[in-house]
C-alpha cells in the first residue's frame, strides 16, 4: 500500500531543511515516531497531522492535500473576499488601506494580483496601466514597461527575484512564482550586482511622476491567526515615502482633492 503521507512528510521536512530529529524535537514528539510515520508503520492521529503542518509551517493551500494524504477530511476552505462571512475581515483590509491614504497601499494575493487599492495606489497603478484584478507579477515581467515606470527598474527587480524566490520557497515550490524569478534571472542577471561601500536602510522604487520622481519603500502585512486559505495568502502592501518631497507631493495631492 502507497504511503502517500509519509511521503508528504518526508518532503516537506526536507523544504524545511529539518531531520527527523529537528522535527521531532520541535512538534514534541520523538524521531523514532516521525521515522514511522514516514516508512507508514504508523498512522496519524488527525490532530498530529494538523500539528506536523503547523511545525513545518506548510502553506493552507497545501494542508487539505496532507490532511487527505493521511485519510482525513479537508479542514480549510477558501473564500471569497465579498463572501457574508469574511465581512469582518473585508473591513480590516478597508480600514488599513483608506486609513494610509494618501499614502499607496494594496492587498494582493499570492501571485501578486490587486485584490484591493486605496484611492493612492489606484493613482499610481493608472499610469501604468493597471488597476484592481490586475497583476503586479505580469507588469513586473514586462521589462519595457517596468523600466518606463521606474527610473531604478534594475536594482528593484533584482530585490523582487530574492522576494519572489523566498515566497516560492515557503510555499513549498511555486510553478507561477518559480517561473517568474527564472524570468526576472534572465532579464536583470539578477544575483550579479556587486556592493560597493555601505548598503542604505531600504531600497525604494522610484517611480517616474511627469516631470518629478516618487520615491516609495514597502512594508507587508498578513493576518496572524488565518484559517482560510484565500485569507492566508493576503498580503497588505503599505508603501511609505522614501523622501520628504515624495510625502510633500502625496500630502498636496490629497488637500487638492
Amino acid at each position: 500500500m502507497q504511503n502517500s503521507f509519509g511521503e508528504a512528510l518526508r518532503l516537506w521536512r526536507g523544504q524545511r531543511r529539518m531531520s527527523q530529529l529537528d522535527l521531532g524535537l520541535t512538534a514534541n514528539v520523538s524521531a523514532r515516531h516521525i521515522s514511522f510515520l514516514e516508512t507508514g508503520r504508523a498512522r496519524p492521529s488527525q490532530s498530529m497531522a494538523m500539528q506536523l503542518c503547523e511545525t513545518l509551517e506548510v502553506p493552507h493551500s497545501a494542508r487539505n492535500a496532507f490532511l487527505g494524504a493521511a485519510g482525513f477530511a479537508p479542514a480549510y476552505r477558501r473564500r471569497e473576499l465579498n463572501d457574508d462571512d469574511m465581512a469582518h475581515v473585508r473591513a480590516a483590509v478597508d480600514w488599513m488601506l483608506t486609513r494610509h491614504d494618501p499614502f499607496p497601499a494594496f492587498a494582493l494575493d499570492k501571485h501578486w494580483r490587486v485584490v484591493k487599492a486605496n484611492s493612492s495606489a489606484t493613482l499610481l497603478l493608472s499610469g501604468i496601466g493597471l488597476g484592481e484584478g490586475d497583476s503586479l507579477l505580469n507588469a513586473m515581467l514586462d521589462p519595457e514597461l517596468m523600466s518606463a515606470a521606474l527610473e531604478n527598474w534594475q536594482e528593484v527587480a533584482q530585490h523582487m527575484t530574492v522576494r519572489l524566490r523566498t515566497e516560492s520557497a515557503h510555499l513549498g515550490g511555486d510553478a507561477v512564482l518559480d517561473k517568474a524569478v527564472e524570468q526576472l534571472t534572465r532579464m536583470t542577471g539578477a544575483g550579479s550586482h556587486g556592493v560597493t561601500g555601505m548598503l542604505p536602510a531600504v531600497i525604494p522604487a522610484r517611480y517616474r511622476a511627469g516631470a518629478g520622481t516618487l520615491s516609495f519603500f514597502s512594508t507587508l502585512a498578513q493576518f496572524g491567526t488565518p484559517e482560510d486559505i484565500a485569507v492566508a495568502e493576503l498580503k497588505i502592501e503599505m508603501m511609505f515615502p522614501a523622501d520628504d518631497a515624495t510625502r510633500d507631493a502625496l500630502l498636496a495631492m490629497q488637500q487638492s482633492d
